[in-house]
Order: structure tokens, then sequence, then C-alpha cells
């Protein structure tokens, strides 16, 4: 039984990878986020000359360790967009400067079977970044956020991620966060404010993807 899920997963990923490939992105498959990092460091971040780092909020990304070791290197300017005790209006103003490194991480609400992006954000740093300014991006995304199409992704996200992601911040006072549905809210918390569908890599290869062969990630 645990062959036939393997099998069934690297198809899809394979299957996922190839189209990928032909919108432009560059793509690559790992069993875990331990691979991940292997790969970034060993087939991306050699290709790239980077001197300015900074990323969006992702499980998967910091599963990966990959910023644990960027943050070794005393060369690398690191925008960290999340840093606690940091008051929210200089928070805002260092996810503006990341919208200029040279490198940004992040991951994805979902992933269409044909290769398509499809995310939805609140302030809207991280699909900005994945659209333009960042020399490079890379997103590491969790087998999980495959989709068939992309109402079928607006679905994940409407149903899935968001209202996960609102549990996880005590704070904030959206109608999700008590019933786990969505609700078209008009909270000032509401965190579904910006769509975007990213069909094509452009310029080719800017856009860097790592899919990864587990469950991860809201």
């Amino acid at each position: 039984m645990a062959e036939g899920v393997e099998k069934y997963w690297d198809l899809r990923l394979e299957n996922c990878q190839q189209a990928l490939q032909r919108n432009n992105f560059e793509a690559y498959v790992v069993n875990s986020p331990v691979e991940a990092q292997i790969v970034f460091f060993r087939e991306i971040y050699p290709k790239i000359s980077v001197s300015s780092v900074s990323w969006g909020d992702s499980i998967t990304l910091r599963a990966s360790g990959i910023l644990d070791e960027l943050q070794k290197d005393p060369k690398l300017e690191i925008i960290k967009t999340f840093e606690q005790g940091v008051p929210r209006e200089e928070l805002i103003e260092r996810r503006r400067q990341a919208l200029l490194v040279d490198l940004f991480f992040t991951g994805t609400n979902a992933l269409t079977e044909d290769g398509k992006l499809v995310n939805l954000d609140m302030v809207g740093n991280r699909v900005g970044a994945l659209t333009f300014g960042p020399r490079y991006v890379v997103l590491l995304i969790g087998r999980n956020k495959l989709v068939t199409d992309y109402e079928a992704g607006m679905h994940r996200v409407k149903e899935v991620a968001a209202p996960q992601n609102a549990i996880l911040h005590e704070g904030w006072k959206t109608p999700c966060r008590k019933t786990s549905f969505c609700h078209d809210c008009s909270s000032p918390d509401r965190i579904c404010n910006t769509w975007t569908i990213t069909e094509k890599s452009f310029p080719k290869h800017r856009i860097k993807i790592i899919l990864i062969n587990e469950d991860l990630g809201l």
C-alpha cells in the first residue's frame, strides 16, 4: 500500500515539475525539507549573484533551515520582516525594502497541475515580490498545495489555507478564527486582500521552485 502511495506522488510531482518547466520556472523535486536545503545550496545558490536576502512568511521555508544557513554569512544583507519586538510600522518599511533584494523566498497557497501559482495575500509584500522586484525568487512547496486548476486553488486558499493562517495569529479578529470557514468578511484584520495568479516566470528562470514530496505548510 505504501509503495502505491509513494508512486502516486512521484508521478504527480514529476508531471507538475515538467509543467512548471514548460512555463519557464526552474523546478526541482525532492523528498524532504532537508533535501530542499541541499538542492538550494548545490544547484541554485552557486549560479546566482546575491548580496541581499529577504522572505515572505513560510512554514515550509523555516522547516528547510535555509534561512539559518544564509544568516551565518556576514557578507549578506538580511532584511528580517518578521522580527519579534519590532514595531509594525518598522516591519512594514522593511517589507517595502525587501521588494528590491537580490533573493526573495516564499511559498505558495496553491499550485495547479499545469504549473501555475495561486496566491492570496493580506499586505501584498509576498505576492508583490513574487511578481516583480527581487532579482530571483525561490519557492518551497509541499505536495499538499497541488490542485487541479485555478478554481480548486482558490477554493483551497479560502477554505483551507486562509482560515488556518488566521487561527495561528491569536491577536487577529476575523470570523474564520471562530468557525474555520471563510465569511468573506470586512474585518480590519482580514487577511484575504490581493489575489495573484502566476502563469509563467518572467524572465525565464527568475522564479525557482523546489517541490517537496511531503505535506508541508498551510
